[in-house]
């Protein structure tokens, strides 16, 4: 059974801090879906676990010391990270072609499918959550969220790197 969408607000404020808490919510809710999404793939890996193979996914292989700054982990921390994915193989360590001496680390077949089952799942039910939404509100939401993720660095969804595995 569907529902009416929500009316739009007019009375929505526009400060930084207002714009803030509005965002601060908005991740409440975000992070419930993923945390689901995540769930919904068995006990295999944590969120901040999932983060790295998303980022690996939409960046490509990456060596380890770039990874934990996309991460914004301490190297330790990633390298912790990439030791329990390798042991569940969704990621592996590979010689880097370009230099021997280096190592990348790079998403395994299995890596790749969880990412997109996550990922899937994850937009389904985005998805019921922005059809209740106002259409007027829905298209302020896709500029306000481009610039949100833009400004934070994030690639797009569908862009060049993501398109490999979308």
């Amino acid at each position: 059974m569907s529902r009416a969408p929500i009316p739009a607000r007019t009375d929505v404020p526009d400060d930084v801090d207002a714009v803030t808490e509005a965002v601060l919510t908005a991740s409440r809710l975000l992070v419930a879906v993923s945390a689901r999404s995540i769930a919904s793939a068995g006990d295999l890996i944590t969120v901040p676990q999932f983060r790295l193979l998303v980022v690996l996914h939409s960046r490509g292989p990456l060596k380890q010391a770039a990874l934990a700054e996309h991460l914004g982990v301490t190297p330790s921390t990633a390298s912790r990270m990439i030791d329990r994915l390798v042991a569940v193989a969704l990621v592996a360590r590979l010689g880097n072609p370009s230099s021997r001496r280096e190592v990348v680390i790079e998403l395994t077949q299995e890596g790749d499918r969880i990412v997109r089952v996550v990922t899937h799942r994850r937009r389904r039910e985005i998805a019921a959550i922005v059809e209740k939404m106002p259409e007027t509100a829905r298209r302020g939401l896709v500029a306000a969220l481009t610039a949100f993720a833009e400004a934070g660095g994030e690639p797009p969804a569908g862009s060049p790197a993501d398109a490999v595995w979308v």
